[in-house]
C-alpha cells in the first residue's frame, strides 16, 4: 500500500458521499448534522484536493459530473466499509439495517409490492425501503435508486440485472363497459371504442396495434401518466387499456375485453449496480423481491 498517494481527508470524502446520496448541500448537511456552509467547504476541499469537478448546479439541484459518478462508486465502497468497522466493533456486524429505494411503475407498487414487501419487513425489520413509483427508467448510477423492477432489459455493464420471467397482459374492461355494449366485444368493434392513455398516447397506439386492432389516438379521450388514476378510469367504465393479467386479476369488476384477442407477455427484470449487489442489504432486499416477483399468480 502506498500511503502517501491518499492525499484527501475521510471527512471531506465522506461530504461529498451524503451530499451525492441526498441530493442537496442542504439536505446532506442535516444527515450529518452540520452546518451547509460547513459541509460546502469540505466538498469543496476535496475538489481542490483531487484537482476535479466533482457536481454541477442545475436549477436548484447539485448533479453529479461524470468524475463524480466514477468517484462516487469508489467513495461509496468506503462508506460501506467503515460502516462495516463501526457495526463490527458495536457487535451488530451481522444485522441487516438501512435505507433501501425500490424503483417500480405505480401500478405494481400499489397492486404488487406491499405483499411482498409485508414479508421482508418480518425478514429484515432493521431494514427501511423507500418506493419511487415512476414509470421511465430510473438511473441506477446516479442512485436514483438502489434496485428497479423494469420491463427492458439494461443496456449498461455497470449494472447488474436479472431477468425474472415473462408476464401475460391483456386488454381489459370494466364488466359494466362490456354489459353496455352487448356482453362481447370483437377486433373488428375496435375503431369505436374508447381507450384510457397513459403518458404517451402514440406509444399506447402503437401496442394497441400489435394485438391487431384498428386504433388511432383519436380513440384515446382520457387518460393520465399516474397509472393507478388510469387504471381507475378503466374500473369506472370509462374505456379498455393494456394491463398485465397478475393487476386486472385483483379486480372482480374487470374483465378481458376481446373474445379474439390473444395476450401478450413482457418481461420482468430485477436491476442493481454491480457493486451494490454486494451490499448485504441490498442483497437481502434484492433477492427478496426476485423471490416474491416470482410467485406472482398471473390470475387469468
Amino acid at each position: 500500500m502506498n500511503w502517501q498517494s491518499i492525499t484527501f481527508d475521510w471527512n471531506q470524502a465522506r461530504a461529498f458521499l451524503v451530499t451525492a446520496e441526498e441530493g442537496s448541500l442542504s439536505a446532506a448537511a442535516r444527515a450529518l448534522r452540520l452546518t451547509q456552509p460547513t459541509l460546502s467547504r469540505q466538498v469543496a476541499a476535496l475538489e481542490e484536493a483531487l484537482g476535479v469537478t466533482l457536481f454541477e448546479r442545475v436549477a436548484k439541484s447539485l448533479v453529479l459530473t461524470d468524475a463524480g459518478i466514477e468517484l462516487a462508486e469508489h467513495v461509496r465502497v468506503m462508506g460501506e466499509a467503515a460502516s462495516r468497522v463501526s457495526l463490527a466493533a458495536s457487535g451488530k456486524a451481522q444485522q441487516v439495517e438501512g435505507l433501501v429505494t425500490i424503483s417500480s411503475t405505480d401500478l405494481m407498487a400499489a397492486h404488487i409490492l406491499p405483499d411482498i414487501l409485508r414479508e421482508l419487513r418480518d425478514k429484515a425489520p432493521g431494514i427501511e425501503v423507500k418506493v419511487l413509483c415512476t414509470n421511465s427508467l430510473s438511473d441506477l448510477r446516479r442512485r436514483e435508486a438502489d434496485i428497479a423492477v423494469r420491463h427492458v432489459a439494461p443496456d449498461h455493464p455497470d449494472l447488474y440485472a436479472r431477468k425474472l420471467r415473462e408476464a401475460p397482459a391483456r386488454i381489459y374492461c370494466a364488466r359494466c363497459y362490456l354489459d353496455a355494449r352487448g356482453g362481447k366485444l370483437s377486433k373488428a368493434d375496435a375503431a369505436g371504442l374508447d381507450f384510457i392513455g397513459y403518458d404517451n398516447n402514440e406509444e399506447l397506439v402503437s401496442y394497441l396495434r400489435a394485438f391487431g386492432l384498428d386504433v388511432g389516438e383519436a380513440n384515446i379521450r382520457l387518460g393520465s401518466p399516474n397509472g393507478v388514476v388510469a387504471w381507475e378510469f378503466v374500473r369506472r367504465g370509462f374505456g379498455l387499456s393494456i394491463m398485465a393479467d397478475e393487476i386486472a386479476a385483483r379486480f372482480p369488476e374487470i374483465v378481458p375485453a376481446f373474445e379474439d384477442v390473444e395476450p401478450v407477455t413482457f418481461p420482468i427484470w430485477l436491476v442493481t449496480h454491480r457493486e451494490l449487489h454486494t451490499s448485504r442489504r441490498i442483497r437481502t432486499v434484492f433477492d427478496h423481491l426476485a423471490e416474491g416477483l416470482l410467485r406472482v399468480e398471473p390470475g387469468f
